[in-house]
């Protein structure tokens, strides 16, 4: 079902101005029977401006009378033809102001590494325009010089799951027409990592003070079990020792 523009604004107004039960708000502006018990306690939408579903041609009395008359009764929106099919997007996607800066790089890394792709495509995945991605791919476009490929995905500008689907739906329409990628040109496609530059960290080097160490082996351990071993007394040794002088001092 379709939802009045300004729902929280709307269901506000036929709070205060209308005897429609909680259930009846709620479902005409998409909201929970709570919630709109809340807009009528104060604890909701403070300071939310009531918006007339009437005045701007969202809903008629008659139908509010109806819904009045019958509990159970369930308003309807009025019909607007202006409006038909408004709910499917249509157009590039909406970019945030903070990412379309981001937009020529991308585009540019579309073209370089999926050249399957079709210009209705990119400009679906990037929220870009065909003018803009025919100077990129042209190298007309005025910044071009200092353009350069960066993954869509890892700009944010789309998913992964988006440009995966794209790319083999590019792909069965190149094999059914015979012109799929072949192995030189699916090799020339890169990481992300790549893409973005990232080379791999260096591995630490060793302070100045500790170089050399780095080849020390434990060289002495053949000359410690040596020692070990000419230490160990043999238990004959032990306990063949020389014969005491007797007590009489008598030396024979």
């Amino acid at each position: 079902m379709a939802l009045p523009i300004m729902a929280k604004a709307t269901a506000v107004w036929l709070v205060d101005n209308t005897t429609l039960t909680f259930i009846q708000i709620a479902d005409f502006c998409g909201l929970h029977e709570l919630e709109v018990q809340g807009i009528a306690d104060g604890d909701v939408a403070q300071g939310v401006k009531g918006f007339d579903p009437i005045a701007n041609n969202q809903l008629t009395q008659d139908e509010i009378d109806k819904a009045v008359a019958s509990r159970k009764y369930r308003l309807q929106l009025k019909y607007n033809a202006a409006a038909e099919g408004e709910e499917v997007r249509r157009g590039p996607r909406y970019t945030p102001l903070s990412k379309r800066q981001d937009r020529p790089a991308s585009i540019l890394w579309l073209v370089k590494f999926h050249p399957e792709l079709t210009d209705g495509q990119v400009s679906k995945l990037v929220g870009t325009t065909k003018p803009t991605i025919n100077a990129i791919r042209e190298r007309t476009h005025w910044n071009i010089s200092n353009i350069q490929p960066i993954d869509p995905v890892a700009l944010g500008l789309c998913k992964q799951s988006e440009l995966d689907a794209a790319v083999q739906k590019a792909n069965a329409k190149r094999l059914k027409e015979g012109t799929a990628l072949s192995d030189e040109e699916r090799r020339k496609l890169v990481s992300t990592e790549q893409s973005l530059g990232l080379a791999p960290e260096p591995e630490p080097e060793l302070p100045s003070s500790m170089s050399g160490l780095e080849a020390f082996t434990l060289s002495g351990d053949a000359d410690d079990e040596e020692e070990d071993d000419n230490l160990l007394v043999d238990a004959d040794s032990l306990f063949n020792l020389p014969d005491a002088p007797s007590a009489d001092g008598d030396d024979d």
